[in-house]
């Protein structure tokens, strides 16, 4: 900047304290002029000075823990943050602290005897694990079927416990952010959800009630079905209630909208899938895609729902139009289930099954174990050890409440399994969740993690 606005006597002045290596000509001026802000003359500020300005600038960032003992850490999740002030430069998901050895100890049982072990993965959503165990034994057996009748009440326990799933995760999430309310509607219904399991497996929670080319029957009666509608009836209006309760809340809204964007291109690169690909607009769902559709949904009509933002917000929606179409579904399969059931037995066709049943997996009939020598000798057998099946190399999936969940299996003609790979969708989900809470708030990183949707029983399986 050249002083030309100056008069001449303050121009003369600055003229003798300057040296001539740094004195230019002015075009405008007659006299020589100097640069105003040159630290010779003004000293506005020094080296050492400008260090010292350079410090204040900059804020100390400083490490902390998170988890594994916070309760919003989901159990055994620990992060470390680098956070400046409030916000969130960078953070590191250490994941090892659940050691299981799912995967080993499937591989040291018989295929039956390992089936109880995927309850146990991701223990919210527990029979669409199972489902994706015996869709992968029967590739092996080459005697998958799509329309038998235990299809379609597989795929009906399937939205059953895709109702499960979103009730407590929407329920712990507006929890983790700050509303109490939906809790009390989502965990009443849970408990009647798990009356159901109960009924058919003896079981809350950890049911094994799926089994290869077939599954437990005797819980299944007309009265199950008719209590089951009367259970949708009232869920369609807990379901409304938990949504008009969040969706018209300012601070639910503030909190998730905008916040933990998934970007599209990232989806395929983090092999995302499930809710959290859906919003952000990634078309993707293994039930009504042609190439990778299983069970009875092939002949169903179902929707699957898109974000547009890929936020908090968007995950939250697309749960809630889930579980309204989880109905839907069961409505459809319940009405094709009781042309066939009777009130006063148990199955019409309990001693002519259909022709779907493998020849490996006949079953000593059900009568007859307690009164014929051979019948138990037989089931004794058939339980004890287990069923060869054969060698091949197998991967199944299916579309669990919170993604892709899928089981990679080598047979090595045995009656137990040769290897055992498990894909959880969580595990996945965890990894870009660094990228995902970096600049956002230390308080935003709750709700990231919530809307995840993360059970580390599926995480650390090894």
């Amino acid at each position: 900047m050249c002083p030309c606005n100056y008069s001449a006597i303050e121009l003369k002045i600055l003229n003798v304290a300057l040296p001539l290596s740094l004195r230019h000509n002015c075009k405008k001026t007659a006299v020589i002029c100097v640069f105003l802000f040159n630290n010779a003359i003004l000293g506005l500020w020094t080296h050492n000075n400008s260090s010292k300005l350079n410090k204040l600038e900059q804020t100390q960032t400083f490490m902390m823990n998170f988890g594994p003992q916070h309760p919003a850490s989901h159990g055994v999740l620990r992060f470390v943050l680098q956070l400046e002030g409030e916000y969130i430069r960078h953070a590191d998901a250490n994941i090892g602290f659940l050691h299981r050895g799912t995967e080993k100890l499937i591989e040291q049982r018989t295929y039956l005897k390992s089936l109880p072990y995927f309850d146990r993965l991701d223990y919210v959503s527990m029979m669409s694990q199972e489902h994706a165990y015996c869709l992968a034994i029967e590739n092996l057996l080459g005697s998958s079927t799509f329309t038998s009748f235990f299809v379609q009440v597989r795929a009906l326990f399937d939205e059953l416990t895709r109702l499960m799933n979103h009730f407590l995760g929407i329920s712990t999430h507006s929890l983790d952010v700050g509303n109490m309310s939906p809790a009390f509607w989502a965990f009443e219904e849970r408990e009647r959800l798990m009356e159901f399991y109960e009924r058919v497996s003896g079981a809350r929670m950890h049911a094994a009630f799926y089994r290869p080319n077939d599954l437990d029957w005797t819980g299944l009666n007309y009265q199950f079905f008719i209590d089951l509608l009367f259970f949708l009836n009232n869920t369609y209006k807990s379901i409304t209630e938990m949504f008009v309760i969040l969706a018209t809340n300012n601070i639910w809204r503030s909190r998730l909208v905008r916040i933990g964007v998934v970007d599209n291109a990232q989806v395929p690169l983090f092999a995302a899938s499930g809710v959290v690909s859906r919003s952000a607009g990634f078309k993707k769902d293994l039930r009504i895609l042609k190439t990778s559709t299983y069970s009875y949904y092939w002949f169903l009509k179902l929707r699957s729902f898109l974000g547009k933002m890929g936020d908090c917000y968007d995950r939250f929606i697309i749960r809630i139009r889930e579980m309204l179409e989880s109905v839907f579904i069961i409505y459809q399969i319940i009405s094709n289930l009781l042309v066939v059931f009777e009130s006063t037995t148990a199955l019409p066709f309990w001693y002519n099954t259909e022709s779907y049943v493998s020849a490996t997996f006949t079953k000593s009939q059900f009568n007859k174990k307690s009164t014929s020598m051979e019948a138990l000798i037989t089931h004794f057998k058939h339980y004890s050890e287990g069923i060869k099946v054969p060698a091949g190399l197998v991967y199944q999936s299916v579309e669990a409440p919170k993604g892709e969940f899928g089981v990679s299996l080598i047979s090595d003609g045995s009656s137990k399994p040769f290897r055992c790979k498990i894909r959880t969708p969580a595990y996945h989900h965890l990894q870009f969740m660094s990228s995902q809470i970096r600049g956002h708030f230390f308080a935003d990183m709750i709700t990231i993690l919530g809307s995840q949707d993360i059970v580390f029983g599926e995480v650390i399986r090894q």
